[in-house]
């Protein structure tokens, strides 16, 4: 592990079995390369995370890329997520020019241009796909964020991101069908992405539930500089923990109470987030409700 500027650099386990099966097999170029590649494509993350003032706790290397442990996880706007997200992928653009570039104009062997614009290009379209945590999984739950509620844009961008993983582990043995061998790389990777996502399933009430109680602060950060607000209507016998289910990330909310057909009451959405999170103190909610 190394720390920089208070940032804990580490390489995950899968990451360390990749590059120990590559050293074994006589690829060690190809495995320094690849740790390059994956490192300077998180540092296209971390610049751009910084450079929005996040706090960030840790960066972990992956086979394919890296993941960010930040304290604002899923509180901040999601143009935001959507920048850092993109960050990435583009770090990996910019190395797969230039490497063709330096290929070209004869600065640098031709094949290892050709082999290192491959490895980049490979590595970004990956990271495209619709799964968590790849920079594609996150770029879609940015999407969904801005047109459904964001407890059922966790819930979807799960679901996607399982659908996706078996796929990649499908495609990883599909060889096999004629006679060939599977993809172990994409299985080990494809396996994890799975797993990863299966227990991302289970913690989606926790994440909910810190988009919460971090949701107050940014609501009156909102009021401060003046917004519209979106209704929410529902009924007086509709409980707390099924309204909060109604936030959209991108609006403020006031919640419109009926009563036999007309306005019994209007609760600004902190005031309704206060009561669910009191409830909860008290014994008096489930979290497996957000399941």
């Amino acid at each position: 592990m190394i720390k920089w500027r208070g940032i804990s650099f580490k390489l995950h386990p899968l990451f360390v079995l990749l590059m120990l099966l590559s050293v074994m097999t006589g690829q060690l170029t190809e495995a320094v390369t690849l740790f390059g590649i994956v490192l300077l494509h998180e540092l296209g993350h971390l610049a751009m995370a910084m450079r929005f003032g996040w706090t960030i706790r840790e960066v972990k290397l992956l086979p394919f890329g890296g993941v960010l442990e930040v304290e604002e996880a899923g509180t901040v706007p999601a143009r935001e997520e959507a920048l850092v997200a993109i960050a990435g992928p583009l770090q990996n653009v910019f190395l797969a020019a230039a490497a063709f570039a330096a290929g070209w104009a004869g600065w640098v062997d031709g094949s290892w241009a050709d082999g290192f614009a491959t490895a980049n290009a490979t590595i970004a379209l990956f990271n495209l796909l619709p799964i968590l945590p790849l920079d594609g999984g996150k770029l879609v739950q940015c999407w969904m964020s801005l047109r459904i509620p964001y407890h059922r844009t966790l819930l979807w961008s799960m679901r996607i991101s399982l659908l996706f993983s078996a796929a990649t582990v499908a495609g990883s043995v599909y060889p096999l069908l004629n006679g060939g061998r599977p993809h172990f790389n994409l299985l080990i990777v494809g396996s994890f992405l799975c797993a990863s996502n299966w227990t991302y399933r289970r913690n989606v009430p926790f994440v909910f539930l810190r988009f919460l109680v971090h949701r107050a602060r940014r609501s009156e950060g909102r009021i401060g500089a003046g917004t519209l607000a979106q209704p929410i209507v529902v009924s007086e016998h509709r409980p707390p923990s099924a309204v909060v289910k109604l936030l959209m990330k991108e609006r403020y909310h006031l919640v419109y109470v009926m009563k036999q057909g007309k306005i019994n009451r209007v609760v600004p959405e902190g005031q309704l987030i206060d009561g669910f999170l009191r409830s909860l103190t008290n014994g008096h909610a489930d979290l497996r409700f957000f399941m």
